[in-house]
């Protein structure tokens, strides 16, 4: 509250004309305790005794007459009189109080930080504490202005501070509010609330007067002398310059004051041009709104602007005018938010949480423009109001409201249907998720009235009793508002265009629905259950449930989920009808139906040539599953239902990854700990996994690999015909890798054969088959699955000797190098070192290592089959060798291939029978002959092409590499020679470099 230190001009000026002394005569003492001679504002509730009749009228006289009125109404009013008008027109309720210090009445509270602070904190119960702790003095009440001084209790950071608070009021309502405390907030400070508690609590324990103006009647001229000059002496610094202000205007005879009839009054109440409202601080409330906006949504903003939201909507409730009021300085403040214009100028979209507080400050104006209570020419005026802020360029529109651009529906029909009744579709905009939320403040409504309201039940019980009978036989409010969800709930309605305005329509129907679930269903309430799920199945166009259902309808597996688990102990047919028609999803059917009218699954477009683009898909389709899991749930033990069920995922469910969850659902449910498999359940969960790898053969997904080892994990649980039958047509759901790899792997290990508790036969059956499989996947991808095929056919000579003729055959043209080194190096490891050797010098056939590629990855495989051919024996060196020479250019390899050929006899490591004579090859005859010279002309051409571009970060590098090719030409018989003459040869042409020349010189001579 902006609390003001200067008290606020008088209303109205007071005079008395025709005043005489004779009025006087039987008047009070001055000094009189607010509730005399009549009952006082407490007592009415603490006694028996009825009211006198100058109690009943004064109050009733309070409440609804500015005092003004009361004056001209009367020529004179006896004291007493006004005396009781006066006490009563102080407000009697604490809510309103509580009301305009505190965001919302018992729940929770945020400062203006935004930070969350302790109840305690807020202003209505520090108000009640410093009341309670007898902070609260010199309570004055002088007409309709009450005023004292309120002590705030010194703290460990704050010293005591003391506040002078005054309040003025009019007709049970707070209208002025003034505190020295210099705080400035939307709501009443603690003080303020402390000395109207005060007032409201223990209105005995006031002191009452008349308006100042009536006791200044009662002076007579020297009184008021008096009166005057004591008031200027004891405020003579503040008062004196004002003073005498006043008194030169009063004396000079042209002066404004002397035009004006009487004087004004602070005391003296309202006029009767006044509005009657509490008091709200217009400016503040400007200020915060427009501080929250600022913050952009950080720091708890856009929740502050959501409890001002809250309270707006509180205000309303209490039928308080300053709920339009406020709700327009709101909307004021958001109209003027520069975020708008930047928008448009950049061409994008408000932030969600931004569109949020849209939403709901169209839905507060929806509130005030259809309240009956307020009239014809306040509507008119918002209306006007409304529209002129609509016609503001940077007004935002609401999203998803696409209703012209849509056909009407009826002429999109098929005829055949229409005969059955149905005509038209009322709103094709949907009431579950409109911007208003029709549906969910009829709900509400009508669940407050039924259950009592915020007030509780007993204080509206005679409400309620009266309206059960008249809204019809039988019916209660809260049946009303069931009925009423379950309508708008079912409405088949279009999905709405734009990412918000979609999640909107999930968002409303999740918070409806959670709103149902809190209500317990009785008997009244199934039966209801019962007759609306009936008519959504019957009603046409009209139902999302219905059997006509159009291409961009919102689907109904959220709203099917809730009826089916709620319908589903009392009528579990027309639970699982309801279930099952709502698993449609039509916006993924490739093509509409045509031309059969009698089958119950109709789809059509509203607009044949609109594609829309729904955000919420991934949501929706998670709903679909959810849906059809709880149905796969349920129907456990049911072998029809079960079929039934199944026969729907497969229909509807496009997704591969949600019909997967689904069959791991299944597998879950089928294969509890606590009892024997579900097999009918099981055989589910199995058919849904064999449909999910039939999707994903052809097809990227990431989980891919987890779904093949899941399926092999359920069909060894079905037992060993389901695994027989997915070896049998594994082309039609795995890749050969996957078969071989996987599927043929797993079955033939001893976890599976122990799982299942095979005997040898069976054993061997089912091994039979993995070898099949095996062998097909070989001929089909040998590049990856020659290996796996080798590896399962160990013990099968047969086979094995044929998967080794199917490597063999796509050596030449199927198979890379490093595939054929894998099932060489294998070999080896097995025990077939002839058929190693073979395979590898087939490697080398595809292999091509440049002058550059010393880290090639297949430098090792090359040494490997090099150490192989010289272990059999010198035969077989001779014939890798020319394959080495002419697939490796790189020196350094050559070098390390020749060094570790001259090391050792050939055959003496050899890993068979067969022994060499023992001894060294010589360097000087094939075939290390053809490979000695093969690596000195590797080293010479590699020094040219170093030498081409090199630079001199590089020349030590060079050194050493020309030092290691002196070490490889010292091999020949010859190679001083031919290295001396190599380094002449390279001082001739490179002699520019001469920096790197004379290095060579130094080390090379």
């Amino acid at each position: 509250m902006a609390e003001r230190v200067q008290q606020p001009p008088a209303k109205r000026l007071c005079c008395r004309p025709g005043y005489n002394a004779a009025c006087r005569q039987g008047q009070r003492a001055a000094g009189a305790q607010c509730g005399g001679s009549g009952a006082t504002q407490g007592e009415s509730s603490k006694t028996q005794n009825p009211e006198t009749l100058l109690d009943i009228a004064a109050r009733k006289v309070a409440e609804k007459w500015p005092f003004q009125r009361v004056e001209e109404r009367f020529e004179r009013i006896p004291e007493p009189v006004q005396r009781r008008i006066v006490y009563w027109s102080f407000p009697r309720s604490e809510r309103e109080i509580c009301m305009y210090s505190s965001f919302n009445t018992g729940g929770e509270e945020i400062g203006s930080s935004g930070e969350s602070s302790d109840e305690t904190r807020l202003p209505f119960r520090r108000g009640i504490a410093l009341l309670e702790s007898g902070c609260v003095d010199n309570v004055l009440q002088v007409g309709f202005h009450l005023s004292g001084t309120v002590r705030e209790p010194a703290t460990s950071s704050e010293p005591e501070l003391l506040c002078n608070v005054s309040v003025s009021f009019d007709r049970c309502k707070i209208t002025a509010v003034t505190c020295g405390c210099g705080n400035k907030d939307i709501f009443y400070c603690a003080h303020v609330v402390a000395l109207s508690l005060y007032r409201v609590r223990k209105p005995e324990q006031v002191k009452l007067r008349l308006p100042i103006s009536e006791t200044l009647f009662q002076m007579n001229r020297d009184q008021l002398q008096k009166f005057v000059q004591y008031l200027i002496t004891v405020h003579h610094t503040e008062v004196l310059p004002t003073a005498q202000k006043l008194a030169d205007e009063i004396l000079s005879q042209n002066s404004e004051i002397n035009q004006v009839h009487g004087a004004p009054d602070p005391t003296a109440g309202a006029s009767v041009d006044d509005e009657n409202c509490w008091h709200l601080d217009e400016e503040q409330v400007q200020e915060q709104v427009k501080l929250f906006l600022s913050q952009g949504g950080y720091h708890g903003s856009g929740k502050q602007l959501n409890l001002l939201f809250s309270k707006v909507r509180e205000m309303l409730k209490m039928r308080d005018s300053n709920g339009a009021r406020m709700l327009t300085l709101i909307t004021e403040q958001f109209m003027g938010d520069p975020r708008l214009a930047l928008w448009r100028q950049q061409g994008t979209t408000m932030t969600d949480k931004y569109r949020q507080l849209w939403d709901e400050l169209g839905a507060l104006w929806m509130c005030i423009v259809l309240n009956p209570h307020y009239k014809p020419e306040q509507k008119g005026f918002w209306l006007r109001q409304l529209r002129r802020w609509n016609s503001v360029d940077v007004c935002p529109l609401e999203d998803g409201n696409h209703g012209s651009e849509l056909t009407n529906l009826t002429n999109a029909l098929p005829q055949e249907l229409l005969h059955k009744g149905i005509t038209s579709v009322t709103n094709l905009e949907g009431w579950v998720g409109h911007p208003l939320d029709p549906i969910g403040t009829l709900f509400s409504t009508l669940m407050e009235t039924g259950r009592g309201g915020e007030d509780g039940a007993a204080a509206l019980l005679d409400f309620s009793e009266q309206h059960v009978t008249a809204v019809a036989e039988g019916d209660t409010f809260v049946s009303l508002a069931v009925e009423t969800a379950l309508i708008g709930l079912g409405q088949q309605r279009v999905m709405p265009d734009g990412l918000y305005a979609q999640e909107k329509v999930c968002r409303n129907e999740e918070q409806l629905l959670a709103k149902l679930q809190e209500v317990d269903l009785d008997h009244t309430l199934v039966k209801i259950f019962r007759k609306q799920a009936t008519s959504l199945l019957e009603a046409g166009p009209y139902s999302g449930l219905g059997e006509l259902l159009y291409r961009e309808s919102v689907p109904m597996h959220t709203f099917a989920k809730y009826l089916f688990t709620s319908l589903l102990p009392h009528d579990a047919e027309l639970a699982y009808k309801i279930a099952l028609r709502a698993m449609r999803l039509p916006v993924l059917e490739s093509t509409s139906p045509s031309g059969d009218f009698s089958r119950p699954q109709h789809i059509v477009s509203v607009v044949p040539n609109r594609l829309p683009r729904w955000f919420t898909l991934s949501h929706i389709e998670t709903q679909q599953c959810e849906l059809a899991s709880t149905m796969l749930t349920a129907a456990k033990g049911d072998a029809r239902k079960l079929e039934t069920v199944l026969e729907s995922i497969q229909k509807n469910i496009h997704s591969s990854s949600h019909i997967f969850k689904l069959a791991q659902d299944a597998f879950k449910i089928a294969t509890l700990m606590d009892s024997l498999p579900d097999i009918t359940l099981l055989k589910v969960s199995l058919e849904l996994g064999l449909q999910v790898m039939r999707m994903t053969l052809s097809t990227l997904n990431w989980r891919r690999r987890e779904m093949v080892r899941w399926l092999v994990t359920c069909a060894t649980e079905a037992g060993v015909f389901a695994l027989d039958s997915i070896m049998q047509s594994w082309f039609t759901l795995f890749t050969p890798t996957e078969a071989t790899s996987v599927v043929a792997t797993t079955v033939m290990s001893n976890s599976t054969i122990v799982r299942l508790h095979l005997d040898c036969h069976q054993q061997e059956n089912l091994a039979n088959s993995a070898r099949t499989l095996a062998l097909q996947c070989a001929m089909k991808d040998p590049q990856n699955c020659a290996l796996s095929a080798l590896t399962l056919c160990e013990k099968d000579h047969i086979a094995f000797e044929t998967a080794y003729q199917i490597v063999l055959d796509a050596a030449a043209t199927g198979m890379n190098y490093t595939q054929l080194f894998t099932i060489a190096r294998y070999m080896e490891h097995r025990g077939y070192p002839m058929r190693a050797y073979k395979l590898a010098t087939l490697a080398m056939t595809h292999l091509n290592l440049s002058y550059n590629q010393d880290t090639h990855p297949a430098i090792n495989d090359v040494l490997w089959a090099c150490a192989l051919s010289h272990s059999l024996g010198k035969n077989e060196l001779a014939s890798v060798i020319p394959l080495v020479v002419k697939s490796v250019k790189c020196a350094t390899v050559l070098s390390d291939i020749l060094r570790r050929c001259t090391l050792t006899t050939p055959g003496m490591v050899a890993l068979h029978s067969r022994r060499n004579s023992g001894k060294l090859m010589p360097l000087e005859k094939a075939p290390l002959r053809q490979l000695l010279d093969a690596t000195i002309g590797a080293y010479i051409n590699t020094t040219h092409s170093r030498l081409t571009h090199i630079s001199p970060r590089h020349y030590s590098e060079f050194i050493e590499f020309l030092s290691k090719a002196r070490e490889t030409f010292l091999m020949a018989h010859d190679g001083h020679i031919q290295f001396t003459q190599f380094i002449d040869n390279l001082k001739q042409i490179y002699k520019g470099k001469k920096k790197l020349m004379m290095l060579v010189r130094e080390r090379f001579g």
